[in-house]
């Protein structure tokens, strides 16, 4: 008996008309989505709307369109663009409308600050909605692409040397233009143009090299209080034991550039930072993790290479939060966070650091591993000694055990699958605008699935 398959009808018109609202099942996240965006405050993104010339979009649905773009891994304006001709859920998101790729992209940097403010209002809305109470947050940082290519990068020792020859060839065609009367100049050389080039060329080198000095100025800055610190510490250990500290002095720094030190001609708020492919020009991307939902509670942006400045910008994020969402107890964080003055910020919060000394290494002793020290009160103790002793108890060891399934899977999921691996915007508040896009898609994604 052969196959009967079912008929493939492409020509057959509907005899009505298919509502948007057919598009989707009930529970497709992109109905979520715009549920949510129903729910929020608009006010402040609609009265900036002048109501003249043609008539725009209404802010609701570009943010839709937004939300859903970054929550699904569709971050290109030119690809969500041409996904409200394609995917049913952007068709659904858009009404059948299609926004073009320069309105999206004109909306996204028009409104990121009035954005931003909507991030803690959506965490409000996931309170409402049961499914987030704060108590342990996460911390940790990632490496994330500029739009910017460390090859478009221009160091102190370069620069230098670009600016003594093009200094050299301006000189060169001054002469040749005094002497053009009497010899003939090169053919094809024009050398006005090429005095204009060189001149442009200057300019933009010279400012090169003032952003290097300003660098090197602020990195003096906190490398001499860091210096300062250690030498005082050698100081009071040879007053106290009569013996000089061992190991290697601390040397002292210094406010001159360094010959490698560099800036990008492309995005020159982005810094050269170490990533698993190498150095990249890059930001460092902060978010704090309920460990509970692995929703992002807070988030920013940073130019620093290491996280051990990123407790105090990450505390202030945690205090703004409204107290409807509840209280942070516990903060974990890796070794790279971990400073004195950084656990006494943390004391000084009310917060509990969970923040590791030194790099715990895999495969651990049986007898380390189950060796739980006991617990005691802490409220005599200074506060590294007792989030040491913290860190050595059972409830200690468990609870600081969830870091790396919380705030590393967040990455994970944020770069590996849906595929956010480079900002498409340049300069660092820009930059720290899509961030709070991408946070935002992944906290809507999650509370899709915690809704169930």
């Amino acid at each position: 008996m052969a196959t009967q398959f079912i008929l493939i009808d492409r020509d057959t018109p509907y005899i009505l008309p298919p509502c948007v609202q057919d598009y989707l099942p009930e529970d497709h996240m992109a109905r979520f989505v715009v549920e949510i965006v129903d729910q929020l405050d608009l006010r402040t993104l609609s009265a900036v709307y002048a109501g003249k010339g043609k008539r725009p979009y209404h802010p609701a649905m570009l943010l839709a369109l937004l939300f859903y773009g970054y929550a699904t891994g569709v971050f290109f304006s030119r690809k969500l663009e041409k996904a409200t001709h394609d995917s049913m859920a952007f068709k659904y998101i858009c009404a059948n409308e299609n926004p073009d790729h320069d309105t999206i992209n004109s909306f996204r940097k028009r409104f990121g600050k009035e954005i931003e403010s909507l991030f803690v209002e959506i965490l409000v809305l996931a309170q409402t909605l049961g499914l987030l109470k704060l108590g342990t947050v996460s911390l940790d940082g990632t490496k994330i692409k500029a739009n910017a290519s460390k090859h478009k990068a221009l160091s102190w020792d370069y620069a230098n040397q670009l600016e003594a020859q093009f200094k050299q060839e301006v000189e060169t065609l001054m002469k040749l233009a005094e002497a053009a009367d009497n010899s003939p100049l090169p053919e094809d050389m024009d050398v006005p143009k090429e005095l204009k080039r060189r001149q442009d060329r200057l300019a933009v080198i010279a400012k090169a090299k003032q952003e290097i000095q300003a660098r090197a100025k602020a990195r003096y800055a906190q490398e001499k209080a860091e210096y300062d610190e250690k030498q005082a510490k050698r100081e009071q250990h040879l007053s106290e034991t009569g013996k000089k500290m061992g190991g290697k002095a601390p040397q002292a720094p210094t406010d001159a550039p360094q010959g490698k030190d560099q800036v990008s001609l492309t995005d020159e708020e982005s810094r050269i930072m170490p990533t698993p492919n190498g150095f990249e020009q890059a930001y460092n991307a902060q978010a704090s993790v309920d460990i509970a939902t692995h929703l992002i509670v807070a988030h920013h942006i940073t130019q620093h290479t290491n996280d051990k400045q990123e407790i105090e910008p990450a505390l202030a994020k945690l205090e703004q939060l409204p107290e409807c969402l509840g209280s942070v107890d516990n903060l974990l964080a890796d070794t790279g966070y971990f400073s004195q003055a950084n656990v006494k910020a943390c004391a000084d919060a009310k917060i509990k650091p969970y923040i590791a000394q030194k790099r715990q290494s895999h495969n651990q002793a049986l007898d380390a591993r189950f060796q739980h020290q006991p617990e005691i009160g802490e409220s005599t103790l200074p506060p590294v000694e007792a989030m040491t002793h913290r860190l050595t108890t059972k409830a200690g060891k468990a609870l600081y055990g969830k870091r790396k399934s919380t705030v590393e899977t967040v990455f994970g999921i944020i770069k590996h699958v849906q595929g956010f691996r480079q900002f498409q915007l340049r300069g660092l508040e820009s930059v720290q605008s899509e961030w709070n896009l991408v946070c935002i898609g992944w906290n809507l994604k999650r509370m899709h699935v915690l809704r169930g």
